[in-house]
């Protein structure tokens, strides 16, 4: 699950970075940072959830 999301969202990136995804927050190039936060908190979570559950 961890490396999906991982895959997911550097693929999002690097969309942001050619042309803008056009989301609220997400309208300019530079706005790619904000998407590895997002990258970030999913994959501690996702990390968090299979050490506690799993």
């Amino acid at each position: 699950m961890t490396k999906t999301i991982s895959v997911l969202l550097m693929l999002a990136m690097v969309v942001q970075i050619i042309k803008p995804l056009n989301l609220p927050g997400l309208r300019r190039r530079m706005d790619f940072w904000k998407l590895a936060l997002v990258a970030f908190a999913l994959w501690s979570v996702a990390l968090l959830l299979r050490e506690f559950v799993g």
